[in-house]
Formats: structure tokens, C-alpha cells, sequence
């Protein structure tokens, strides 16, 4: 009869196998306290960690991974780090102290967040971001940290405003002398723009200013209550600054190099906007992955 645990299965040698990129565990999700600003956040995160895999070696040590996210997320409710991708940093070094074969780590998460806000004259609402956190770490190079944002807002199309307002202006000539002063009719979309920033570990960016670049480039944002008025006052402003999902990657990466102008060459910018059409099938998408070095023409 059995009286001990069997041999260490995930040690076991292997020959002439393959080496593995990414090992690990996806979707464990828990609580995070974050203090910003003198503020407590309290957030629920979906953590996914990850090691790579020698090929001699035929598994990974998963409850390894588990353990190191419970100490950290102990660590983070005791002594509230201060970001989100800080945590993420943390857990990622940790995983390379209790892996020893592994030469890199990589830690993700998400998590919904918060802020009051309400349209000019309207009422206040919690109208709810994505952030995303992201570190990598190897033996070799240290760590990098990405932090990033989703936004939700709204999009008019220029090209249907412009033939619209022709094939209308044929219809009713006294259109002519109100263009440029009263906005027309197009059509409009729900927008999901993602902004992500990949810094040295010593590096912080502030998730709330890359929500204002995002949300301020965008044809309007959207809220969770609005009255008639308030409406109104959406679409009419939507319409006024009406956007391709093209305009709106451009705009966000001018106003992160004037926002970052003492980041270096090197650190690396990713946005991607994606507008989910009224009028068609299928949806709009831009997206520009680059470095802000790339983006200052060196």
C-alpha cells in the first residue's frame, strides 16, 4: 500500500520534447486594493500568470502560481499598492524566484473601475473603465510594466454627415446656409478604444490621465443616466466633432507624445479603437503599435 506521495510528475526529464512559451493559469480572479491619490480603490481582478517551459522539463509547478497571486493579493489588501500593474510586477518576480527552470515570467490582469462623472448641467453617475496591467520579467533583461485602459464611448461618421447633408441639400436648397453651423444627421457607433504603455518598472502613469486622452478623443462619451435634455446635448456635441475610428488612434497618439514629452524613445504605445457600425454588419478598426521614439520621427 501507497503510504507517500508519488514522485514529483511535473520534474520528470523528458528528451527530444519541445520548449514551451507560456505555461500557467488563466482567469483567477481577486479582490485588489489599490491607493492612488490618497484614495482606496477597491477592485475585483482576473489574473492570468504564466512561466515559460525548458524542454526538459514535462510540466510547470501550477499551485506554485496560485500560491505566489494569494501572497501578493494578501500583501496588496494589507499594504495597498499603489497600481494595479505594480501588483502585476510584484507577482511577476516572485514567479521567477519559485520557478527556477523558468528564464521569464509574464503576469495580466484586468479590472472594471469607477469614476463619478455626468454630462454638462446633468446628473452624476459611476460610469465604469476597463484598466489592464501587464509585466514581463526575464533573467536576463529585468522587468517592463504595461499600463492601460478600455474606453467605451460614441462615434459619428464624417462620411455619412458629408453625403447625407448633400443628398438632403438637393431636397431642401435652404440647407446651404446652415452648413457649418448646425451639425447633420449621421450615423453613430458605440465605441471601444484600448490605449496600453509598456515603462521600466520605476516608471508610473496614471490610468485616469490615459482615460481623459482616450475618452477627450472620441466623438462624445457615453454615461449610464441621462435625461431628455442631457441627450440632446450628447448627440448634438457628438455630431459636432464627428470621427473615424482612424481619427480617433491618430488623436490619442499626438496627445500622448505632448502628455509624455520626457518618456523615452524606447518605451512602447499600443491604441486600438474599434466601432461597432449601426448601419453595417460588421464593425470599423484602427490600431497603431509603436514606440514614442517611432512616433517622434527618430
Amino acid at each position: 500500500m501507497r503510504t507517500k506521495f508519488p514522485v514529483d510528475c511535473q520534474s520528470g526529464p523528458l528528451e527530444k520534447s519541445f520548449k514551451l512559451t507560456r505555461v500557467g493559469v488563466t482567469g483567477v480572479k481577486k479582490p485588489v486594493m489599490v491607493r492612488r491619490g490618497g484614495k482606496d480603490h477597491f477592485l475585483v481582478a482576473e489574473i492570468d500568470v504564466f512561466v515559460n517551459l525548458p524542454s526538459t522539463q514535462r510540466g510547470s509547478h501550477m499551485s506554485r502560481n496560485v500560491e505566489v497571486i494569494n501572497e501578493m493579493i494578501d500583501s496588496s489588501v494589507r499594504l495597498k499598492v499603489k497600481s494595479l500593474e505594480q501588483l502585476a510586477a510584484n507577482i511577476c518576480k516572485t514567479l521567477l524566484e519559485r520557478h527556477d527552470y523558468a528564464s521569464n515570467a509574464e503576469v495580466r490582469m484586468t479590472a472594471d473601475y469607477f469614476i463619478e462623472k455626468k454630462p454638462d448641467g446633468g446628473k452624476k453617475s459611476l460610469e465604469v473603465y476597463k484598466l489592464m496591467a501587464k509585466a514581463r520579467a526575464t533573467r536576463e533583461d529585468g522587468l517592463m510594466k504595461q499600463v492601460g485602459v478600455e474606453v467605451q464611448g460614441m462615434t459619428v461618421c464624417p462620411c455619412a454627415m458629408e453625403t447625407a447633408f448633400m443628398k438632403l441639400e438637393q431636397e431642401v436648397p435652404e440647407l446651404k446656409m446652415i452648413e457649418g453651423k448646425v451639425p447633420t444627421i449621421s450615423h453613430n457607433q458605440r465605441n471601444r478604444t484600448a490605449l496600453m504603455i509598456e515603462v521600466p518598472e520605476q516608471v508610473d502613469i496614471e490610468a485616469d490621465d490615459l482615460i481623459e486622452i482616450v475618452e477627450s478623443s472620441l466623438s462624445s462619451p457615453t454615461f449610464g443616466v441621462l435625461k431628455r435634455a442631457d441627450e440632446a446635448n450628447v448627440v448634438i456635441e457628438a455630431h459636432r466633432n464627428p470621427r473615424f475610428v482612424e481619427d480617433v488612434v491618430r488623436d490619442i497618439l499626438g496627445k500622448l507624445l505632448r502628455k509624455y514629452r520626457r518618456l523615452g524613445d524606447s518605451v512602447h504605445v499600443t491604441v486600438r479603437s474599434e466601432s461597432e457600425e449601426s448601419i453595417h454588419k460588421h464593425n470599423a478598426f484602427a490600431e497603431r503599435d509603436t514606440t514614442l521614439g517611432e512616433l517622434r520621427g527618430k
